[in-house]
């Protein structure tokens, strides 16, 4: 980071808190809540991808016949990340984003072991470490502590794609029937990579290599949150850069631009109000909405404001989570099929294969019944399944002989009681004559 000579010569003394906000302790609240939620959405069942059958939600399979959960639940996730960005802008990367989390978590760990200006810096030579704390012991503490940090980070993505009783028989190495050796592998290579972010990289994916902070560049408007200066008392700041200082993508917060690297995190704020508070001075910086007052910003004229997009946005929205929640209300807990079997004799087909799946993460029993046919006229492996898990249960009709040729309509029928579910499907069965 960029560090003015001149900084030292100015008496900073940040005794207690700032008196504007607290803005790092609620910093810090929001994005440990942040993590917190995201380890509890999977575990809860509210939400996670199975790989064998699609989404899971509250608990339900949610395949892609779900059409109005799915559509629905994507169009409302969409547009309400949009009013995000159009209010408050790439405040998602300063206090919500994991990647921020993690790094700066990271960066405290590596000043408390290196020293304070122990940074990763690969534009300039201003890291340095500490020769008091340039010991090996310092070292084996740090790489011990990204190893351990990583494992615990890269289980993140993994309760996503694994039940919770996968994933504690994964950590204490019991037998699971969803779980391969392979999965061990890629942990390890989830491992791996995080080792290298938290390592190596922290900050620097945020500045360069981010897809996500730049598509939220698409949907700013003239009224997004940014960071304001107030120039008319610029001469108190002239010999002072403890605001730049303290950036975590080392820009300069008294000249912000409407596209730039600025995450706002508040570190900023929360710093030039530490060394005004001494003369009772609220800081020259500050959070605001609205058009940026001291300059007009290239492209600033051509956006449109957030009662605009809003007028878009929200009917779009409104409408997502009214199919949302009528795709519940619509919900089959039961699913079924109901084909010709791949069993042939000849060129007759007598056997037809019922399908049923069960979509609930709970017990439940399921009933078949025949209606068109004699109890003489066929043949069935079972007329019920009880499943104790999500799962998959078939059974066969095989149509005997004694029926005239002709065509012949008969309806199989596919119940439960204690979910009050009922599934009527008709099928048509040719006897050829001779």
């Amino acid at each position: 980071m960029k560090i003015n000579q001149s900084l030292s010569k100015i008496p900073v003394v940040a005794e207690g808190k700032p008196k504007s906000g607290n803005l790092d302790i609620k910093r810090h609240i929001s994005k440990v809540s942040v993590i917190v939620v995201l380890l509890l959405i999977p575990i809860l069942g509210i939400f996670r991808i199975d790989v064998s059958s699609g989404f899971v939600i509250l608990d339900k399979q949610i395949w892609f016949s779900d059409f109005f959960i799915v559509f629905g639940f994507w169009l409302a996730l969409a547009c309400t990340a949009i009013m995000f960005y159009s209010t408050v802008g790439t405040a998602f990367c300063g206090w919500v984003c994991p990647q921020n989390t993690f790094s700066n978590l990271m960066d405290s760990i590596t000043k408390k072991l290196l020293g304070k200006r122990a940074v990763i810096d690969w534009e300039n030579k201003s890291s340095k470490i500490a020769n008091k704390k340039n010991k090996a012991l310092n070292w084996m503490l740090l790489i011990v502590q990204i190893i351990l940090l990583s494992m615990i980070v890269a289980l993140l993505p993994l309760i996503y794609f694994i039940s919770p009783g996968a994933i504690w028989a994964f950590l204490t190495f019991q037998e699971h029937e969803t779980i391969s050796n392979s999965l061990y592998w890629i942990y390890a290579v989830f491992v791996f990579i995080t080792a290298v972010n938290l390592g190596v990289v922290r900050h620097y994916f945020c500045r360069y290599m981010c897809v996500y902070r730049m598509w939220q560049f698409l949907f700013k408007t003239s009224d997004t949150l940014h960071i304001d200066y107030d120039e008319s008392r610029k001469a108190d700041c002239e010999k002072c850069n403890y605001c730049e200082t303290v950036c975590m993508v080392d820009i300069d917060p008294t000249k912000t631009q409407t596209f730039d690297s600025c995450t706002n995190c508040g570190a900023c704020i929360t710093a030039c109000n530490q060394i005004h508070q001494k003369q009772n001075q609220p800081g020259l910086l500050k959070f605001k909405f609205g058009k940026r007052r001291n300059k007009e910003v290239l492209g600033q004229r051509s956006l449109s404001s957030f009662a605009q997009r809003a007028r878009v946005v929200i009917p779009v929205m409104l409408l997502g989570l009214g199919m949302y929640v009528w795709g519940h209300i619509q919900y089959e807990p039961f699913h079924m099929a109901v084909y010709k079997s791949e069993k042939h004799q000849g060129d007759q087909i007598n056997e037809y294969q019922i399908n049923i799946a069960n979509k609930l993460y709970e017990p439940g029993s399921v009933e078949i019944e025949v209606l068109g046919l004699d109890e003489g006229a066929y043949d069935i492996t079972s007329r019920g399944h009880s499943f104790d898990d999500v799962g998959r249960f078939d059974s066969f009709i095989t149509i005997k002989d004694t029926l005239e040729p002709g065509l012949h309509s008969f309806i199989v029928v596919a119940s439960s009681k204690e979910r009050q579910w009922e599934k009527r499907i008709r099928m048509k069965h040719f006897v050829k004559r001779g």
